[in-house]
């Protein structure tokens, strides 16, 4: 599984970034990466409206917005 962060590093996308590792970290769950996409083209390549926003391979979960650390639990677990 392939998490993807998007944003200019800003606060807001450093905290969703540092939400996902969280995450990733308490599951256990070595086979989760989480990469931070910082460059504009990218992330306007990718389809990216609005910051910070996660991909999770390849699908849009939000932008705009930090996730909770509940929702963004779900994306991982699939529960």
């Amino acid at each position: 599984m392939m998490i993807e962060v998007f944003g200019p590093g800003c606060p807001r996308c450093d905290q969703t970034a540092k939400i996902l590792q969280e995450i990733v970290i308490e599951l256990g769950r070595d086979d989760v990466g989480v990469n931070k996409i910082t460059d504009p083209a990218m992330i306007t390549a990718r389809g990216v409206m609005m910051t910070p926003a996660v991909m999770i391979d390849g699908v849009l979960k939000c932008q705009g917005r930090i996730p909770s650390t509940k929702e963004a639990k779900t994306w991982i677990t699939g529960d």
